[in-house]
């Protein structure tokens, strides 16, 4: 287990016409977080306008989450409530992009 800070980026796609279903997840997973000595740092639905350059869809949103621990990640993916309401993340979310990492220091 590593002592370092986690930072993960989470680029979300969603099925068209399910993005009630979507905040509704999202309103029970969020809060979640915290629990797992994490934080969401952003939550970002971006516009076209916003994009200087792009070659890929646009995302209906974008997360940056910050764990203590890699531990802490795992804990909060198999959070037993958190993963009771799947059915609803499966039905809205059509595909996501994960990018893990951590600080870099100059």
């Amino acid at each position: 287990m590593s002592n370092t800070k986690l930072y993960l980026t989470q680029i979300l796609f969603i099925h068209e016409g399910k993005e009630d279903v979507f905040n509704a997840f999202e309103a029970i997973a969020i809060p979640k977080i915290a629990e797992y000595n994490g934080e969401l740092i952003y939550r970002v639905r971006p516009e076209r306008a916003q994009f200087i350059n792009d070659i890929a869809e646009m995302p209906y949103e974008i997360h940056f989450v910050s764990f203590d621990l890699e531990e802490d990640f795992k804990h909060f993916m198999q959070d037993e409530e958190r993963k009771s309401y799947l059915f609803m993340f499966k039905e809205s979310v059509r595909e996501v992009l994960l990018v893990s990492g951590k600080a870099v220091n100059r």
